[in-house]
């Protein structure tokens, strides 16, 4: 795919703004900060996030919100009054921002041109803003700040900062604290640790004045303790000896109107309401910052991402305001102002920072008491000093220095290639560790991780601690528990549990915080039996070893074996497996190895699987104890299957493995509602079959009743309905990429377009599963079929062939999400499309008076498109919602 082209909107007659690259100080800069973060929500024992019902259509949060705002705003929309696009910027090149490390770590893996935008854009805002980056850090998991003990301060700090230099490629000028909660011993850190400045709400700031200076030795104090603090100015910080942290603080009621009203309901209105915050005083430079969720652009108020966009591409020049991030604002104007700050403070609490530790009455709704909050930072803060104890006790005997070790943890966290972990273990062990000792250094690292990510915020922000943000705090400290209790043999568990009882919840099914531990945690724990027995079930569906849903990482980077495959976090090396079928009954018996990536621990296991038909699995898992042992249990098993007798294959399971048995309800969920639908799926085949008989028997009968406009039997119309939906799918499922340009592509074709005219005339309500995604998919595929094509003669055929793709979408009622076609027709339109249809260079398009030999050489080679085939190609951009009117103009 080409790059999208940058953006330059054509001025108007009489415009004397600035273009938005111009570094022309008109005194006016304008600073938009975006604070995008969501909390941490894998499962601590598999590192991926299980599927979340409350954010369908989407798996989960994180996805649902990637295509609400997170690829909106790397390729956001600029539309002219007709709602048509007419340019699409990456808008994190123009918005100071914040990414959270473990949103970040989920974006590169979900969608990496998503990833690399947002890279590439902190690049491009350096190289116009004088080396000064619109990227700064963030603490790492979103602690409060204030609450956390002084070694978990730094480290929070320490990860923000590899993290971002990892991605980046730079160190970090700013970093952006948890809720802004603050307080001094936070400030030195900040300061200890090299970052400049940081980002506060108003309401923070006590007193302030102008720096003293020999004219003005001793400057009188201003009390701006009721927000009134003038935000257009940074502020220097200085702490006792005489350092200092330079500060922002955003606009408040500005930042609070485009989170909560209606600032940023049009471009045009968002620059009012800053221009109102302009001062008129005739100072010589001024900023205006405002800072808010980065949600807010497109999740919380869908589609102003396109606000921002017209905003920093029009409006703002427009208005000759300089658009800028704090960086590059303090490198031009250092802070002549200093402040003191309340002692502690977060933006979202007016109690300090009450609300991640009492009932302060912060909450957001509900009519519930949050009683809670304070017995949950006890039992966690309790938890925290003994696993501290634990790690310290065992840390200085495997490593040098053990609080170093986890200041540095971050690099693995990021990369758990066998080679970094051996790298990292090699730098900081006291002596060289043992195969064993290696898995306790994990476990120690690993338990400390959980033990900062139980921390996060967002368990204390909400009105209930059995909500999925407190659940999952409890599920990382659940975690550390069970670290030390493998490292120690220690129980912590049960006086955790006994703190949490004094946890009053608002749900009557919970009662209390050890309620929620019990129903909602412990029923999340995964043991490795689990993980061999999720294999063994699994097995039957899938083929291993092959790529699995739950891959975490490619085996050129982390299998310690050529032998292993990865599902989820843990490696497997399968070293025998068995499988016979009788009648009804399937037999599978096997032995494998299995080790975790995140902390090496594993062991070497056998299973035996009884599948008697249906949901009814019967599995059974123990350690490898000797080869006799394992011939002994195949022999046994096979031989009772071979009597077709279930009964007696699973009183030999109970003789070799003891009583406990896994089955379907013990599979990680994404896995256990993939093979429920493919359990069911002989069932919904037959109704189906019931469904098309019963609308073939009756087609006459419909087809009166609609021709003569009555409405007809409800049980037939749902016949008709469910036959046309799955013959619609089977089709689908059989148009694939590789087959679209061949004959057998072009037949399926004709039988979906007959298929919709008969849906049309019965007037059905088709339901296709998955067709819109599959469909979407042929769509890019046939538009960057036409786009690429260069042989004019062949160009009439590919367009024919999108063009009815596209109305079959319409007809067969799919609403397409048409965006990636938009992005990839955009990124042609200038470079390849108008050229063609036109027949001149993208030199002598842009306005160049020499043109380039080798462009020259490129164009003729695409040949010129002739009147018709011009018309349709434009004509394409119009369904997409491009502006291409200009260029059908010159063609008529």
């Amino acid at each position: 795919m080409q790059p999208i082209p940058e953006v330059s909107l054509p001025k108007k007659e009489g415009d004397q703004g600035q273009e938005l690259g111009d570094q022309v100080n008109l005194g006016v800069c304008v600073t938009i900060h975006g604070h995008f973060y969501q909390p941490p929500r894998e499962n601590p024992y598999l590192n991926e996030i299980e599927r979340q019902p409350s954010a369908a259509p989407c798996h989960n949060w994180n996805e649902r919100i990637y295509h609400e705002c997170y690829r909106p705003n790397a390729f956001a929309r600029v539309l002219n009054d007709q709602g048509e696009i007419i340019g699409i910027i990456n808008n994190f090149e123009y918005l100071s921002f914040n990414i959270g490390p473990t949103l970040m770590a989920w974006l590169e893996r979900y969608d990496t041109q998503v990833y690399q935008r947002i890279i590439e854009a902190d690049r491009k805002s350096c190289q116009r803003l004088g080396g000064h980056g619109n990227a700064i850090a963030q603490v790492y998991n979103h602690t409060i700040m204030p609450l956390a003990n002084e070694r978990d301060k730094y480290t929070q700090i320490r990860w923000g900062k590899a993290d971002f230099k990892s991605r980046f490629g730079r160190d970090p000028e700013g970093m952006w604290l948890a809720e802004t909660a603050i307080d001094y011993p936070t400030v030195e850190s900040l300061i200890n640790e090299g970052i400049k400045f940081t980002i506060l709400a108003p309401s923070q700031a006590q007193t302030c004045r102008p720096i003293a200076t020999e004219d003005n030795p001793d400057p009188e104090w201003y009390d701006v303790e009721d927000s009134t603090i003038d935000p257009t100015r940074p502020y220097r910080c200085f702490i006792a000896d005489g350092r200092y942290l330079d500060i922002f603080f955003y606009d408040g009621p500005i930042s609070s109107d485009m989170g909560f009203s209606d600032a940023l309901s049009s471009s045009y209105h968002l620059g009012d309401r800053l221009a109102h915050a302009i001062h008129g005083d005739q100072r010589p430079h001024q900023l205006i910052s405002v800072a808010t969720d980065g949600e807010t652009f497109g999740h919380h108020k869908g589609g102003t991402e396109k606000t921002l966009a017209y905003a920093f591409l029009r409006e703002f020049p427009d208005r000759g305001w300089q658009i800028t991030n704090f960086s590059h604002y303090l490198s031009q104007h250092p802070p002549t102002w200093e402040v003191q700050l309340k002692p502690v403070t977060a933006w979202s609490c007016s109690h300090g920072v009450g609300r991640w530790q009492e009932d302060c009455g912060c909450a957001s709704g509900g009519g519930w008491h949050q009683k809670w909050r304070r017995p949950l930072r006890d039992a966690l803060n309790h938890l925290r000093d003994r696993l501290v104890e634990i790690y310290e006790t065992q840390g200085y005997e495997m490593f040098q220095d053990p609080w170093k070790a986890r200041d540095e943890y971050v690099e693995i966290i990021n990369n758990r290639s066998w080679h970094t972990v051996d790298r990292f273990l090699n730098r900081h062990q006291t002596h060289p560790l043992e195969p064993s000792e290696q898995i306790e250094a994990l476990r120690l690292l690993e338990m400390q991780r959980h033990a900062l990510l139980m921390f996060t915020s967002c368990g204390w922000f909400f009105e209930e601690i059995s909500r999925p943000e407190g659940t999952q705090i409890l599920r990382y400290a659940s975690r550390a528990i069970e670290l030390a209790r493998e490292v120690t043999g220690q129980d912590l568990e049960t006086t955790f549990v006994d703190r949490l009882a004094q946890a009053p919840s608002n749900v009557d099914i919970f009662e209390t915080g050890a309620g929620v531990y019990d129903k909602n945690v412990m029923t999340a724990q995964v043991s490795l039996e689990q993980v061999v027995a999720h294999f063994a079930i699994s097995s039957l569906f899938n083929s291993y070893p092959t790529s699995h849903k739950g891959l975490s990482m490619t085996r050129e980077q982390s299998s310690p074996s050529d032998k292993d495959f990865s599902l989820y976090c843990y490696w497997i090396e399968q070293q025998d497996y068995q499988l016979q079928r009788m009648g009804s009954l399937t037999l599978a018996v096997g032995e494998i190895n299995l080790t975790s990536e995140v902390t090496r621990e594993g062991g070497h296991f056998v299973f035996a699987l009884l599948h008697l038909g249906g949901w009814d699995f019967h599995c059974c898992v123990q350690p490898f104890s000797n080869r006799r042992s394992y011939l002994s249990i195949k022999e046994t098993l096979f031989h009772a299957l071979q009597q077709a007798s279930a009964a007696n294959v699973i009183l030999g399971m109970a003789e070799w493995f003891g009583d406990q048995t896994f089955n379907l309800d013990d599979l990680f969920a994404e896995d256990r509602l993939r093979i429920m639908t493919l359990l069911t799926q002989e069932t919904l085949t037959r109704v189906d079959q019931l469904y098309t008989q019963v609308y073939r028997d009756n087609y006459g009968v419909l087809r009166a009743f609609h021709r003569d406009n009555m409405p007809p039997p409800a049980e037939l119309q749902v016949a008709a309905n469910m036959a046309l939906s799955q013959r619609c799918f089977s089709l689908l499922n059989a148009l694939k990429p590789e087959n679209f340009a061949l004959p057998e592509g072009l037949s399926l074709l004709l039988e979906l377009e007959a298929i919709a005219k008969e849906a049309e005339s019965l007037h059905c309500h088709l339901t296709i599963p998955d067709g819109q995604e599959i469909l979407e998919r042929l769509t890019l595929l046939g538009f960057w079929e036409v786009l690429e094509n260069n042989d004019p003669a062949s160009l009439n055929h590919h367009l024919e062939r999108l063009e009815r793709l596209i109305d079959l979408s319409c007809r067969l009622q799919v609403g397409l999400c048409l965006t990636r076609c938009q992005e990839l027709y955009f990124s042609y339109l200038h470079n390849k499309i108008i050229p063609r249809c036109f027949g001149i260079s993208t030199s002598a398009l842009n306005g160049s008076e020499e043109a380039d030999p080798l462009e020259s050489e490129e164009t003729s080679s695409q040949m010129t498109l002739d009147l018709p085939q011009s018309r349709r190609l434009l004509r394409l951009g119009q369904t997409l919602a491009i502006d291409v009117s200009v260029w059908l103009e010159r063609l008529e």
